[in-house]
């Protein structure tokens, strides 16, 4: 559901498999204080400073990258 709304919407996204790579397993652990559920997702803004999103909350991932319905 994720990957299909980032692609409609024209977002350029990278996908990590915490399933089966361990570094992304870990980047993610470290990123999300220990929460293992997916999607999760970071946003780098424009200043540098990462977002993460929990779930797929459309509504928090519309307004970091400035998606208007």
């Amino acid at each position: 559901m994720l990957k299909d709304y980032l692609t409609q919407k024209s977002v350029a996204f990278s996908e990590k498999l915490v399933d089966t790579d361990e570094t992304a397993r870990t980047e993610m652990m470290a990123a999300s204080n220990g929460f293992l559920g997916v999607p999760f997702t970071i946003v780098t803004l424009d200043n540098g400073t990462k977002e993460n999103v929990l779930g797929f909350d459309k509504g928090k991932l519309n307004s970091l990258l400035g998606i208007q319905e």
